[in-house]
């Protein structure tokens, strides 16, 4: 149907980032037990997209990898892998391990890789990947942990304080539910539910985004889910910013436009367009030289990297004082050609005397 919403990755990678540590202890309590929290925790996104960039994977999944610390008293930490698989794929577990192999070539440490399952298939729960050649063998397992699983709880779910319950609910509904008006009031059930429970502002209004996302209406049941809730908050005297007040700002931004249209014209609209031509074209043109600039920068940068590796702070610091592109490009060739780090140094010194 038109109204259903399949990309169900985007809103559970971000749910994770918001709620990772209740994350963790809902699906995960053993891992989360062993956990020392008040040491915090680190999203390793940038440095996981360069691990699993494959161009024959073809679509983005939504991994995370999270550096966590355990309660071991020393510094040791652990790089948790997590899964968030949506969907049919024949080489699921074989593409857990290479990530795993991946992570632990590149820092060395121990990798707990972790798969939650949201799609619907019941028969469907991998969790090892095998293989053996003439006594060679490999077994990889790693923890699942099946949504559908939870739909024989749901009222467990309903008393559960910890924000993922709801998650789960409104990703279990999103699957179960075909009918648009039966969706349209589970999806008030579910928000009115957040306010029932007496969750702060902040997490209603990120899991409002997450229920709304996910339980997509058709357009004229959306509006009557907008005016019901409209009500519901009224009573409420809870008046927070939701998809009731999207429509409004749409309606709001429209008759203003209107307005201001007829104003501008009266008062001198001729005028102002001239003025914000000019100016805009200027603010324009100023942050496209700061672009090019930056640009300029990394890609320096970024050939010394490839070149030497790690590079040493106050080169990269030097690099980024510079003020003139063609100096930059000059660098660059630089870069490429230079035989160490101390002759490039020697070059930007220069380079940068001239410049100044």
């Amino acid at each position: 149907m038109d109204y259903q919403n399949n990309d169900f990755d985007s809103p559970w990678k971000e749910a994770i980032e918001l709620y990772f540590e209740s994350f963790m202890a809902f699906f995960f309590p053993a891992i989360h037990s062993q956990t020392d929290w008040f040491m915090g925790y680190e999203f390793l996104n940038k440095e996981l997209e360069k691990i699993v960039r494959d161009a024959a994977l073809g679509r983005r999944y939504a991994d995370q990898l999270v550096k966590v610390f355990l309660k071991d008293g020393a510094e040791k930490w652990l790089l948790i892998h997590i899964e968030i698989q949506g969907y049919a794929e024949k080489t699921f577990a074989k593409r857990m391990y290479i990530y795993n192999y991946r992570i632990f070539d590149r820092y060395d440490a121990d990798v707990v890789s972790l798969a939650v399952l949201t799609d619907d298939r019941a028969s469907s729960c991998p969790n090892v990947y095998e293989r053996s050649n003439f006594g060679c063998e490999l077994t990889f397992r790693f923890p699942v942990v099946k949504i559908s699983s939870f739909s024989q709880d749901w009222k467990g779910l309903e008393k559960s304080q910890n924000p993922f319950s709801k998650v789960v609910m409104a990703h279990l509904k999103a699957i179960e539910t075909k009918d648009g008006r039966e969706r349209k009031n589970w999806k008030f059930q579910l928000v009115r539910l957040l306010y029932e429970q007496n969750f702060s502002r902040q997490d209603i209004l990120e899991l409002f985004r997450f229920i709304d996302w996910l339980l997509v209406l058709p357009e004229e049941l959306e509006a009557e889910f907008m005016q019901d809730f409209s009500h519901f908050e009224e009573e409420r005297k809870m008046r927070y910013v939701t998809s009731v007040e999207r429509m409004g700002i749409k309606k709001g931004l429209q008759q203003g436009l209107q307005q201001g249209i007829q104003q501008g014209l009266q008062q001198g609209l001729q005028q102002g367009i001239q003025q914000g031509l000019q100016q805009g074209i200027q603010e324009g043109i100023q942050a496209g030289i700061r672009q090019r600039l930056q640009e300029a920068r990394e890609s320096v940068i970024e050939v010394l990297e490839i070149r030497f590796g790690v590079i040493p702070e106050d080169i990269a610091r030097l690099v980024n004082t510079v003020e003139v592109t063609e100096t930059l490009r000059s660098l660059r060739r630089q870069a490429m050609l230079c035989k160490d780090l101390d002759t490039f140094r020697e070059m930007l010194d220069r380079a940068r005397g001239k410049g100044d």
